[in-house]
């Protein structure tokens, strides 16, 4: 298990840039300083991506593993906060594409006032009015979780997370046209989704 971040009263910036430097010759310490002042980023992204929380801090480790064997291929263009989230973003992704997939949501699953907060909100095409409808999180899940991992992250990041597109940019590495591309067609399938679920209700 990963340690916590450890308390600290010095209010001094960490020294990143240090412990890149002290991490490439070798030095054990300033690994695991750089870990723990990273930790509870890595952490809220695992957490807020997988659907279940069993098997989180196994993930972790492994975004930390990549990100040490491929720290000669960071060259400081980006914060190495924003490089960090990217691989812990794509480790994500890879580890939804690799569980099994869940069975088909089916109308019967969802109770009444989730049915018609799901009605609400493909029927919406404002974020801000789908972000608010969207305040089932049982729902949220049984209703993203029918989606590719690539979508469902950037339905989760713009409507519930109500993030920018800079700072999607900045997490996922994907530039601002391609979020809003994939945004637009991923709300296409949520709404294909729901139809299904409504002709099957009928039938």
């Amino acid at each position: 298990m990963l340690p916590p971040p450890d308390a600290d009263d010095d209010d001094s910036p960490p020294d990143v840039e240090g412990w890149l430097a002290r991490i490439r010759s070798g030095d054990q310490q300033a690994a695991r300083q750089l870990v723990e002042h990273l930790y509870p980023q890595v952490i809220r992204i695992v957490r807020a991506r997988l659907p279940r929380r069993g098997g989180e801090e196994d993930l972790a480790q492994d975004i930390f593993l990549k990100m040490f064997t491929r720290l000669d291929q960071y060259q400081g263009q980006v914060p190495l906060a924003h490089w960090v989230s990217r691989i812990a973003v794509t480790t994500c992704i890879d580890a939804l594409r690799a569980q099994r997939r869940r069975p088909e949501l089916r109308w019967a699953d969802l109770s009444e006032t989730e049915a018609d907060t799901l009605d609400a909100v493909l029927t919406r095409e404002d974020s801000a009015d789908t972000a608010d409808a969207l305040a089932s999180h049982e729902l949220v899940h049984k209703l993203l979780d029918q989606l590719e991992p690539r979508d469902r992250l950037v339905l989760q990041l713009l409507d519930l997370e109500q993030k920018t597109l800079i700072e999607i940019r900045d997490i996922t590495g994907w530039n601002t046209t391609l979020i809003k591309v994939r945004a637009f067609r991923a709300r296409r399938k949520l709404q294909k989704l729901f139809q299904k679920l409504t002709q099957k209700e009928r039938t």
